[in-house]
Order: C-alpha cells, then structure tokens, then sequence
C-alpha cells in the first residue's frame, strides 16, 4: 500500500507540471531512441555481414597473382597464375573438395543495338556450385561443353536489365563477345557483391577452353577459387596449397612466394569486426545523451524540491520519515526516466523501421538492446534522483515549515 500510494503521489506530481515534465523526459526520450536506432543500425549491419559469409562460403580460399623477387626486392613484373597451377592444385593438394580457375577479363557485350562492359569470366562448371549460386533460369554449361570450347554463355541477374531485356526470355537468345556470337543457355539468381569490388550480377560465364581459346587467348588466370574438404582444416589447406604452387613456380627454400593466398571470408571478417566497434561506439554517443538528459532531470528535481519544502516539512510534522520522503523523490525521478525510456523505445523502433523502409538499411531491432536501453533509463533516474531525494529527506521539518 505504501508503495503504490508513493507512486500515485509522484505520478500526480508529475501531472500537476505536465510539460515540464515532458520537456525534462525529452533527455531520456532522445537518447534512449539514440541507442535503439543505433543499436539496430549496427545489428543489421553484423547479419548483413554474417549472411554475406554464408552466401560466400567460409570453406573458400583464392589464390591471386603475385610479384616476384630477387635478392629481396619486387620487381616491377607480376608473376602469372596459369591453367597449369589450376591442374597442379585439383590434383596433388590433399585437403580440397574442388577447385576453380578464373580467367577474366572487362569486355563489350552486344546484343541488338545494345552494348554493356563487363566482366566476361572463363571458368569450368563447378564455378555455381563452390561459389553458391543458383540458376533463375537454363542450365549451367557441363564439361563436355567446357571441352569442346562451346560458345555457351550463362550471365548474372542484372544483365538482362542492362541489356533492355527481360530474364526469362534470355534463354536461348544469342550475345556478342568480341564479335563472337555466344548462346545464352543459364540466368544466374542475383547474389550482389559480397564484399568484393565486383557486383558478381554483372558478369557472364563462358567455358573456361573457350575463354582461353576463342576470346583471350591466354591461360593467364585473374584468380583460382579453391573449396576445402573441411573448414576446421583451413590453416592446414593454405600451406598445402602454398606447397603446391611454390614447386609449380619453382621457388627455393626460403625464398618469398610470389602469389598471394586470401581466405574470402577473412575481408568479411575483418568488416564484422569493424562494424562491431562502429554500433558500440554509435551505443556510446547515445549514452551521452541519456546521462545528459540524467542531468536534467537532478536539476528539475532540484527546482521541485525547493519549490516543495512547506510540503516536505508538513508531512515530516506529521510523521513521514526520513526514508519514505527519500523514496518518494526517488520514485518521482524513476517515474520520469522510465516513462521517458518507454517513449524514447517507441520512437527508436519506429525509427529503425522508417531507416529500413526508406533508404533500405539493414536493420534489426534487438529485445537486448530494448532491455538494456530501458535498464539503464533506469538507472540514470535512481543515480542522478539520488542527491535530489537526499536534500528533501535531510531538510529539518521546522526550518521546512517557515520556509516562504
């Protein structure tokens, strides 16, 4: 029954100055919808990033061209990653599932009166597969097509729109590349860029024999993407594939390797952690806000202690003690922070809603970060209520009493 009277008294308390009340919560009101909004921001960044590790494929490690050395400096020369690295790696390196060399390059692509550039990707069948695409429409090219240097293409999502037209009728439909005529026998899904430079939807899949052949006419590879048998082993896989590639390329004992291996989800990884920092340190300017608005609301209970003193002195004439005026001006403090959390909840929410709708931001909304928004809109209220509620409850009732 105290309780609940103490709480309906602070409640009326708070009602008698209705807007000062709500220009005090506005504090709490802004911060705690700060670090909701911010909160979610940083959140949906970390799945977006997580997502694009799964869509990628934590199980692949790519090889790219490197620099050679001598006597410790590098030359100005890049070293090649050829077909033959490609073969070496399918068959003496032991722990990988499959492996997928990438010969590419930026070309014109014609069909009708229309001309895009873009990356036009010699690769073998299994490229789909390791590198987790799925076909909207076709087939994929097979190895037999591969060696028999076919003129099969199989373009990514946004092609068909590039080149005006639409994806369902690509199918069967004949490309230029480099004046050389390809029929367009798959529509990949739309995956976007993953993290890399390169929007993976705006490329067209040739066989790889072809590109070497027909359209490049070099086993020069931009990349070799290689998938592991078993994730766990990754370290192991990367020293056995730099074993293999430095007998390819004959590089002595000691001697630096001159191509670079990278684990594709390491970018990522690195991102997820970057993102990490960004959504606390976001979480940390939203705080600032809600101890700012703490402030606020000790000063504006400050003003309604002193405002309050006859009363406070009448009540202690009448018995109060000193706790129950202390936990009444604390209760009013606490009311005010957490009717403001609540609100400053609504308005962050909304917000991370209208951030996702209205520039198609990734963004999560965590009962976590509600919970700890609202704890510690709580908090500040018992913390910065404190020295408020101590200075009623030590006033002397007679002093109170003749106070004017």
């Amino acid at each position: 029954m105290l309780f609940r009277d103490i709480v309906t008294a602070s409640l009326q308390a708070i009602r008698a100055n209705a807007m000062r009340s709500m220009l005090t919560m506005l504090g709490i009101i802004i911060g705690v919808a700060a670090l909701i909004t911010m909160v979610s921001l940083g959140t949906g960044a970390q799945r977006s990033v997580q997502s694009r590790i799964e869509a990628l494929g934590p199980d692949l490690l790519t090889v790219f061209p490197g620099q050679s050395f001598r006597g410790g400096v590098a030359s100005e020369t890049r070293v090649s990653v050829t077909v033959d690295d490609a073969l070496a790696l399918a068959r003496d390196a032991r722990y990988l599932k499959a492996v997928v060399p990438e010969l590419s390059r930026n070309i014109q692509v014609a069909s009708g009166n229309k001309n895009i550039n873009v990356n036009v990707v010699g690769t073998t069948p299994n490229y789909v597969a390791v590198r987790r695409f799925t076909l909207t429409a076709g087939r994929m090219f097979s190895d037999g097509d591969d060696a028999a240097r076919k003129r099969y293409a199989v373009v990514g999502a946004s092609i068909p729109r590039m080149l005006d037209l639409n994806a369902g009728s690509m199918v069967g439909r004949e490309i230029s590349i480099r004046a050389i005529q390809f029929e367009v026998v798959g529509v990949l899904a739309e995956k976007g860029s993953q993290g890399s430079f390169q929007n993976l939807d705006e490329q067209v899949l040739i066989p790889l024999q072809t590109a070497r052949y027909r359209i490049f006419g070099t086993d020069r590879l931009r990349a070799v993407t290689v998938q592991l048998s078993d994730v766990s082993q990754s370290s192991v896989a990367m020293i056995d594939v730099e074993r293999v590639l430095r007998r390819e390329h004959k590089i002595r004992p000691g001697g630096d390797n001159d191509f670079q291996i990278r684990r594709q989800a390491d970018l990522l990884s690195t991102l997820e952690n970057t993102t990490k920092t960004f959504t606390r340190l976001l979480a940390g300017i939203a705080a600032v806000s809600l101890i700012v608005g703490g402030i606020g609301i000790m000063n504006i209970m400050l003003v309604s202690v002193t405002e309050r003193t006859r009363e406070i002195g009448l009540r202690k004439a009448l018995g109060a003690t000193r706790g129950r005026i202390l936990f009444q001006f604390l209760t009013e403090a606490l009311v005010l922070c957490m009717v403001g959390g609540f609100i400053g909840i609504l308005v962050g929410s909304a917000g991370a809603i209208i951030l996702s709708h209205v520039n198609k931001w990734n963004t999560s909304i965590s009962p976590f970060a509600i919970g700890l928004a609202f704890l510690f809109s709580a908090v500040v209220g018992v913390f910065f209520g404190l020295w408020p509620a101590r200075r009623a409850a030590s006033l002397d009732p007679i002093i109170a009493l003749r106070y004017e």
